[in-house]
């Protein structure tokens, strides 16, 4: 477990580098195509950083709230629903974590997620599909996955591929909208000319296939962290099949989650957005890895438990 843990920590952190290249790449080649200049596309470049990380701060210090706002959660207090605050307590004491906030989704489709930038700055949400679905043991398994999230900094880990994927995104759409409208602007009469070209083509290749790039690495790191959330969650409870129980009631479960959408659905612990059929393999655009194959892992782990 602990060897699976370390090498999906560094296979994270290398889809992290490579998200900055892409972003790096694609502000330098724009940068290029509108300046006409190697020098003007450094500047360029420079200038982009600098909008990316304002970008950044702000997603950084509001994301959580916007994903909480958009997802219809509201916070609950002890008195509200002592059982999940309990076991909210429970698994944040194991983790040695402070407590979070804890929010309810008043939707019937059992799921759950963790948000925040920090342990400091976290909070756990869970639907009421899940509380009326799961007995304790299994939502103690639920709940030690969502705080491991946060012990394993993967809810910043998340937020800050959703910036990057964000700027990636906007900058491409807003570089074909403006040469779809204006065109590739005017063109010098020297010898420049075949460079340009050739820089004005990369910068549309590039805008084309960096998002679907950008959005590839997101969805790979997401699944990553589910299978360590996963690891680090029976490590907490020391109770494999009380995840697996839960992950299982959760796939038997057809329906949707009405306030989950494409921007929020990696957050979840599982898949939210319903309509096909798990699969034994992972496809390059599931936010999640095969919810069969996360059950099948979990009691392997209690078939060795119990041989130990």
């Amino acid at each position: 477990m602990y060897e699976q843990i370390a090498r999906n920590k560094r296979s994270s952190w290398a889809l992290m580098i490579l998200m900055v290249i892409i972003l790096a790449g694609i502000g330098y080649v724009v940068g290029r195509v509108w300046l006409r200049s190697s020098v003007g596309a450094f500047g360029f470049l420079g200038i982009f950083g600098i909008v990316t990380i304002i970008w950044s701060l702000v997603g950084y210090y509001s994301g959580d709230k916007m994903v909480l706002a958009v997802s219809g959660a509201r916070q609950i207090t002890h008195d509200d629903n002592p059982v999940l605050w309990d076991v909210v307590d429970e698994m944040r004491v194991a983790a040695g974590l402070p407590m979070p906030a804890v929010y309810i989704i008043e939707d019937g489709a059992p799921n759950a997620f963790a948000t925040g930038r920090d342990p400091q700055h976290a909070s756990v949400a869970v639907t009421r599909g899940l509380l009326d679905r799961l007995n304790r043991e299994e939502l103690q398994g639920v709940l030690a996955h969502e705080m491991s999230h946060v012990r394993n900094y993967d809810i910043r880990f998340a937020t800050l591929i959703g910036i990057l994927v964000g700027v990636i995104a906007l900058v491409s759409d807003f570089f074909l909208r403006s040469t779809f409208f204006f065109g590739s602007g005017r063109r010098s009469s020297n010898s420049n000319d075949s460079g340009s070209a050739i820089f004005f083509v990369l910068a549309i290749v590039l805008a084309i296939l960096a998002p679907i790039a950008a959005y590839l690495v997101q969805f790979a790191i997401s699944r990553r962290r589910e299978y360590l959330a996963d690891a680090s969650g029976v490590e907490l409870t020391r109770n494999p099949m009380g995840l697996a129980g839960a992950l299982e009631k959760i796939a038997a479960d057809p329906d949707s989650l009405k306030t989950a959408n494409r921007a929020t659905a990696h957050l979840y612990i599982a898949n939210p957005l319903r309509g096909k059929k798990d699969k034994e393999r992972a496809g390059l655009f599931d936010t999640h890895p095969p919810i069969q194959k996360r059950i099948a892992i979990l009691r392997a782990m209690a078939q060795g438990a119990t041989v130990g």
